[in-house]
């Protein structure tokens, strides 16, 4: 039987077969998304020897969202990614015209996930032009939420942009801008 995955005292309780919702995305979305999937189908089912399979549960953003509901990100998407605790997403297009500016911006903002983070390691016997791969081991943070990263910059020489310059000269004393 498939369950959601849950929150038990402070960590995410994964059932034997949890339901994962995604979001196959647009243009190469759906390849990326399919294959996503099969990739962490095996995993999961060379980890746990089958016992433990996703559930996926299909959710709609993006242009196949527009043209069956008419809207690029359904609250029903927002509140299945919340209520799930964990989901996939393809990539997702830009909308032209009003409205929000960004898919990937609103669903950042609407689900908090203010964290952009990627885990970089060496899996040795793969080709890598550093010295000594082995020794890379980091984790970089990428704040998800605010500035360009989100969607928030202007471009150059609008009023917006003239304001900002205006302010960073005779408020903050910034001598140069480039």
């Amino acid at each position: 039987m498939s369950e959601k995955i849950s929150l038990k005292d402070g960590k995410l309780a994964v059932p034997m077969n949890p339901v994962i919702p995604y979001i196959e995305g647009d243009g190469i979305g759906p390849d990326i998304t399919r294959a996503a999937q099969l990739v962490l189908n095996a995993a999961v089912g060379k980890a746990y020897g089958g016992e433990r399979a996703i559930a996926w549960k299909e959710v709609l953003a993006g242009e196949k969202a527009f043209k069956l509901t008419g809207e690029w990100l359904p609250v029903e998407t927002l509140e299945a990614c919340r209520d799930y605790m964990v989901s996939i997403k393809g990539p997702l297009t830009t909308p032209v015209g009003g409205g929000i500016r960004s898919i990937n911006v609103a669903m950042r903002q609407e689900l908090d996930l203010y964290v952009c983070l990627r885990p970089v390691r060496y899996f040795k016997g793969v080709p890598s032009p550093v010295k000594r791969p082995e020794l890379t081991d980091m984790v970089i943070f990428r704040e998800n939420t605010e500035d360009i990263y989100a969607g928030i910059e202007w471009m150059d020489g609008t009023p917006e942009v003239e304001k900002v310059k205006r302010f960073l000269l005779d408020e903050m004393g910034v001598t140069k801008i480039r």
